[in-house]
């Protein structure tokens, strides 16, 4: 049988009356077919609907997310909406050069002023470090890793315990000095890093941060009433720490420059138990502000990233070239420009597609028919138009083009100004195309002002505000991908829609509880299907009954046929 419906009876027919009675029922079923066939490819060019719908929508997200990528602005708000002035802190609007990149190298955001600035390095952010000054004897003669008890010797305890930066470190002494370290990386909030190079057979601790907030302590005792801990003590000994830094802090908390008071020649800078050792700051001159101090190395200053690497003499300052990056803004301008048209192209061609409403979803029996190729021919042509005109898609583009045409805030109050239009109207087109018509004055607006350029094309939407050309646009597709959701839902792509807008499905949730118009359409079409092949299977049972009670009366007529001749023969 054909169809979705299945008769699962069993039936031997014809047998009185010769008759082909399944040819015959499948001659009449045939016409019966014809409905459910045809609810089938409607519910096919549904099917097929909500497909390019949730292809189109898949085109508008990943092209916001891509431009976004392709400016650098991925991080937005969970309406989808820039940050506020996010584009100040665009990385690729200006170039920034250094005279020495040995002692800095410099980058700059959009929000750098053009010029030139002087800088002295007068002191790197440096940290706190602790080394073995000579080799531990952490290996035995065949090169295995000794345990901490066989490094104390007779006498050691089970476990050791000390102190780094107020956190609690205890150490089985089973452990050898690379699991030692594993322990002190693995203490939450030490704020250190420890080493031990097997290679060289030397321990290292290094505080994780530079600057005189980057700190480091080692206590054996947890305060002068409590015992010594002899063995940890001991251990921390056997270490041989040699402490390079550049301050310490006093019991009052007062940071004291140079040497700790508890320092002698003979000490020679080994690790004193107790002392709390202290890194220093970064101290520059910038521009003729004196003395700027930071933690780091690297320190930015009015939208001016300096890394430190040196530290340079007072009368050879670095000079530091900030400008605008034209070309580098233009370039984005354009690759933006081409990736919208693209855009656009597709959704004007789902538009004005041509619609052949001769070809009709095939069916199950015309497939079989054909080859791949023939298959694919027809359905392209049968897929052909299905979104022209559509009112969403329409509303759509024309609610962005509507937006590029009202005035800006800023310097500059139309995109015109910058050297950039709308492609002309054009029949057989649904128009919208951006177009750079004057290269030279895009780019001399670029040169003049890209801050004003800027917010013509980033700044945010607020309540008085459509935002900047790039804000509308993106606005613009989202409220359109909201509106395609509610239609044909999301297929596979819920979880890109959540990266344009993360909040882009509350209502189609809440409201359409997460079941499109068009599944609903589907889904009645299913009902549909499904009560139409009950009646198939009714009729034809229906048939079949019918036939069965031929076979039945011819059976009867033959059986009162033979016996009217009996009774004849025997006269």
């Amino acid at each position: 049988m054909k169809g979705d419906y299945m008769n699962t009876d069993l039936r031997i027919t014809g047998i009185m009356s010769g008759i082909d009675t399944e040819s015959i029922i499948e001659s009449l079923m045939e016409a019966e077919r014809i409905k459910v066939e045809r609810v089938k490819q409607d519910r096919q060019l549904v099917i097929w609907r909500q497909e390019m719908y949730n292809d189109i929508n898949k085109s508008f997200a990943n092209f916001i997310l891509n431009t976004r990528k392709l400016f650098g602005l991925t991080t937005v708000a969970p309406s989808g909406a820039f940050l506020p002035n996010s584009y100040e802190k665009l990385n690729w609007v200006k170039k920034a050069t250094s005279s020495d990149p040995s002692l800095v190298t410099v980058s700059s955001t959009s929000g750098a002023y053009d010029g030139s600035y002087s800088v002295r390095v007068k002191q790197l952010a440096e940290g706190v470090s602790m080394v073995s000054s000579r080799e531990i004897g952490g290996k035995d003669e065949e090169g295995k890793l000794k345990t901490v008890a066989e490094l104390l010797g007779e006498g050691a305890p089970d476990e050791i315990s000390f102190e780094i930066n107020g956190k609690t470190v205890t150490i089985s002494t089973d452990y050898t000095l690379q699991q030692v370290a594993r322990t002190i990386n693995l203490t939450e909030d030490i704020g250190v890093r420890a080493t031990y190079d097997a290679s060289i057979d030397r321990f290292f601790l290094q505080t994780r941060g530079t600057g005189e907030e980057a700190q480091l302590q080692i206590k054996t005792e947890k305060s002068k009433e409590e015992p010594i801990n002899e063995a940890a003590r001991a251990f921390f000994q056997k270490l041989n720490l040699k402490v390079s830094y550049h301050g310490y802090v006093d019991s009052a908390q007062n940071l004291k420059k140079g040497r700790h008071p508890n320092d002698t020649t003979e000490n020679d800078g080994r690790l004193i138990i107790g002392a709390r050792y202290a890194g220093q700051n970064a101290i520059i001159d910038f521009n003729g502000a004196e003395n700027i101090e930071s933690s780091s190395n690297t320190i930015t200053i009015s939208g001016v990233t300096l890394n430190l690497l040196g530290v340079n003499e007072e009368d050879k300052p670095v000079t530091i070239t900030v400008s605008t990056d034209v070309d580098a803004v233009f370039e984005k301008i354009s690759e933006f420009i081409n990736e919208y048209n693209k855009l656009v192209d597709k959704v004007n061609d789902l538009l004005t597609e041509k619609r052949y409403y001769d070809y009709k979803p095939l069916t199950d029996a015309q497939k079989e028919e054909m080859d791949e190729k023939e298959i694919e021919l027809w359905e392209e042509r049968a897929k052909s138009g299905l979104l022209r005109n559509d009112d969403i898609l329409q509303r759509t583009m024309q609610n962005v083009r509507a937006s590029l045409y009202k005035k800006f805030d800023g310097v500059f109050k139309l995109i015109t100004e910058i050297g950039i239009t709308t492609e002309e109207y054009s029949i057989g087109s649904a128009g919208g195309r951006l177009v750079i018509k004057d290269e030279e004055r895009l780019r001399q607006a670029i040169a003049n002002d890209v801050e004003g350029v800027m917010e013509l094309l980033f700044k945010e939407k607020t309540e008085d505000y459509e935002g900047g050309l790039v804000t509308r646009i993106y606005d613009n597709l989202i409220a359109g991908m909201e509106d395609i959701i509610k239609k044909s839902g999301t297929g596979d792509n819920a979880n890109l829609y959540r990266n344009v807008k993360s909040t882009i499905l509350l209502d189609f949730v809440t409201e359409y509880g997460s079941i499109s118009l068009l599944d609903k359409s589907i889904s009645e079409y299913n009902r549909r299907i499904d009560d139409l092949n009950n009646i198939l299977i009714d009729r034809e049972n229906y048939y079949y009954k019918k036939f069965a009670a031929l076979e039945t009366a011819l059976s009867r007529m033959n059986a009162q046929s033979m016996w009217l001749m009996q009774q004849f023969s025997n006269y």
